[in-house]
């Protein structure tokens, strides 16, 4: 099974003409492409899949999302409950 994970785009860079995102999953960042979510900005969450974030999503979906994950024991380190994705 594939899963695509929400994250929170933190900073952003142009890197070989590709659009490079640093985006915060709880408490771990990590790098990926943003080019097929162009509209995607600072700020927002983006679901991202092996390192390619391939669509937007509300702050709501993504604590839905981190609430399941978490119940279900697959997340190492989920975001802090005092404070939850926006």
């Amino acid at each position: 099974m594939c899963l695509a994970v929400p994250g929170e785009i933190i900073a952003e860079e142009q890197r070989n003409g590709l659009r490079i995102g640093r985006v915060r999953f709880g408490g771990i960042v990590r790098e990926a492409s943003l080019d097929f979510v162009p509209e995607a900005q600072l700020g927002d969450y983006v679901m991202v899949h092996v390192g390619f974030a391939i669509s937007r999503v509300d702050a709501e979906e993504a604590a839905r999302t981190y609430r399941i994950l978490e119940e279900m024991g697959s997340l190492e380190d989920s975001p802090p409950s005092e404070n939850p994705p926006r």
